[in-house]
């Protein structure tokens, strides 16, 4: 079933949920959660839960008084730097699983003082082991989606998309299917796991304490575990477009016009 077939979809969030520690099951926490709530799980249901818990359970804790120092350890590459406007500098940077946002994900929010959040090491494998526990606990065929808050290139704001998924369809491919008129699609790849994501966080919210939501009526987005995760969404490095931000770029390409041209000159003298 194509995505612009369905008529409808319900999205609730999970209530009751205690705060998160290292070590704890959020797979039974969840249920517990739905029980209290007079809900269960059905087939075909997508549950979507916020990283910052899933981190907290992995203990992805970080006692740090600087952010920035724990920002550079996960940064693997920078992509641009500005000064903010409260004095520090707003870094866009490529973390450890290749994703480009803020910060490198590193969270300081909802957190104890003196310490941050970093982003779980590997959220596909934290996704299916999540999604495994509720199969084999429910007996229903569930998929999961772990959502992280990003911002977009030219537009304000930010919204939850997908950091990783488990049985999930995460992109619908259209290219070569029609359109309406009967025109042929030759670019269309519908990221179907940042819409969700990003539904869900209109229940879920940034400070009501309901990290985790649950869609239903996407049922035929659900499948089998090994289903492409998450990183299949980040965009490879000679498909990216937008390599550095302007200004790097720019400095970049003059330093690289200044080699050349000494280079040249080089040459010439011998």
């Amino acid at each position: 079933m194509l995505a612009s077939e369905r008529q409808e979809l319900q999205i609730f969030a999970v209530p009751g949920l205690p705060e998160i520690k290292p070590g704890d099951d959020l797979a039974a926490l969840i249920l517990s959660g739905l029980d209290l709530a007079g809900r269960e799980l059905l087939d075909g249901d997508i549950l979507v839960i916020t990283s910052k818990v899933v981190s907290k359970a992995e203990d992805r804790i970080v006692a740090a008084t600087d952010r920035e120092a724990v920002i550079t350890a996960e940064t693997v590459r920078l992509v641009a730097s500005r000064q903010a406007a409260h004095g520090g500098a707003t870094r866009i940077v490529e973390n450890k699983l290749g994703i480009v946002s803020a910060a490198a994900g590193v969270d300081e929010s909802n957190t104890p003082v003196g310490t941050v959040l970093v982003l779980p090491e590997d959220p596909d494998a934290s996704a299916r082991n999540l999604a495994n526990q509720l199969r084999q606990q429910t007996g229903k065929l569930i998929g999961v989606i772990i959502s992280d808050t990003l911002g977009r290139p030219w537009r304000q704001g930010q919204t939850d998309v997908a950091i990783g998924a488990a049985g999930v369809v995460v992109c619908q491919d259209l290219r070569g299917s029609t359109d309406s008129f009967g025109r042929r699609l030759s670019v269309t790849v519908m990221c179907l796991a940042d819409e969700l994501a990003a539904a869900t966080d209109l229940v879920k919210g940034k400070t009501w304490g309901r990290p985790v939501a649950i869609v239903r009526g996407a049922g035929s987005l659900v499948g089998s575990l090994d289903l492409p995760g998450a990183k299949s969404i980040v965009r490879l490095q000679d498909q990216d477009m937008f390599r550095q931000g302007s200004l790097e770029a720019r400095q970049a390409g003059f330093k690289e016009g200044w080699a050349a041209g000494l280079a040249a000159g080089r040459n010439q003298d011998a």
